[in-house]
């Protein structure tokens, strides 16, 4: 074979090779054979591969869809929530099973909540089988009624998706939340905790009342209690915990009293020595003013020595009067009489 020969094969092949390549002709066929000839154009699969869409799937999401009597979407509908990253194969999935389930799901509505970061086609599976949603994920809510005792729940949410709340609705954890705070208020306004073990069910028929589900992307079927024990006697600590601290509280102002008084007794010796020390300032001036008495004329020596015989008179009589009273104060023994 010459090289002129063999160029030209290479040639051959490779413009095959790019023909096949922009030009499925296997997918317009299938188109053709599946939708009927205009549906699918070879121009419509060319533009695909230049702009970078995949034609096999368009034409299967087509395809699907007029097969389930979809037939108002178009291909440039997909290539465009294609360009706009979104998953055509959810969104064809999705709209095939909301006709069939009766749910009312427009083209423009599955596109959004796909860009919007939902999984649509499990949100339309969701629509028609309900998911159950455990409160909390995993341990108990504990929360505690009016007579102290704790109570810890768990709680079993049935749910079903809201479509029209899925682009700006709040997903499962809103629901755990607003749940898990309605069965802490129930248990919380309960006077008695033993009424809340003998009815269970008043917990959920007072939170499912409250319409948890405004503003999310689900609507709440049923709130079931699937556990509740007793814990902890959460009063009866409070209580004595409350005890503990009046208890320190007294003590501490038991405390300042003693030292308040300590301050006010050592205050009451210091005035007494304070006047003591007048007194003997006082006792003091005498012998001045006897000595100034005398120079003066206005004391004799008579008078001196009647004066000191009164003072050692005094002085003797308190003497005896302290004896007598030491003696008083002494128990006498009673001797034991002698038995006859």
């Amino acid at each position: 074979m010459s090289t002129i020969s063999l160029i030209l094969l290479t040639f051959i092949i490779l413009f095959l090779f790019v023909l096949f390549y922009f030009v499925p002709i296997g997918l317009w066929i299938q188109s053709v054979v599946s939708l009927g000839l205009g549906r699918i154009t070879i121009v419509d699969l060319i533009r695909m591969r230049l702009r970078k869409i995949s034609p096999r799937l368009v034409t299967d999401g087509v395809i699907n869809l007029h097969k389930a009597g979809l037939q108002t979407i178009t291909t440039d509908m997909l290539e465009t929530h294609f360009l706009a990253g979104g998953n055509v194969p959810n969104v064809v999935a999705a709209l095939i099973a909301a006709d069939k389930a009766k749910i009312e799901l427009p083209f423009e509505t599955a596109t959004a909540i796909d860009l919007a970061g939902r999984d649509v086609k499990t949100a339309v599976q969701t629509s028609v089988y309900p998911k159950v949603i455990n409160a909390p994920k995993e341990g108990y809510l504990a929360a505690v009624a009016r007579d102290g005792i704790e109570l810890k729940a768990r709680a079993r949410v049935t749910v079903r998706t809201n479509i029209p709340g899925l682009v700006g609705g709040a997903t499962d954890e809103t629901i755990i939340a607003r749940v898990g705070e309605g069965i802490v208020s129930a248990i919380g306004s309960s006077d008695d905790y033993s009424v809340v073990l003998e009815n269970p069910d008043r917990i959920s028929k007072t939170v499912l009342h409250k319409g948890l589900d405004a503003g999310t992307a689900y609507e709440i079927l049923s709130i079931d209690i699937a556990d509740l024990d007793v814990g902890k006697n959460v009063g009866a600590r409070l209580q004595a915990n409350q005890a503990q601290a009046d208890l320190q509280v007294a003590k501490a102002r038991a405390e300042t009293r003693r030292a308040m008084a300590v301050a006010a007794e050592q205050e009451m010796k210091a005035r007494t020595q304070e006047m003591r020390a007048k007194v003997v300032a006082a006792e003091a001036e005498i012998p001045k003013a006897m000595a100034q008495a005398f120079r003066e004329g206005n004391l004799g020596v008579l008078d001196y020595y009647n004066m000191k015989n009164i003072m050692a008179d005094t002085s003797m009589r308190d003497s005896i009067a302290s004896d007598t009273k030491s003696d008083a104060d002494e128990t006498p023994e009673i001797p034991n009489e002698p038995n006859e």
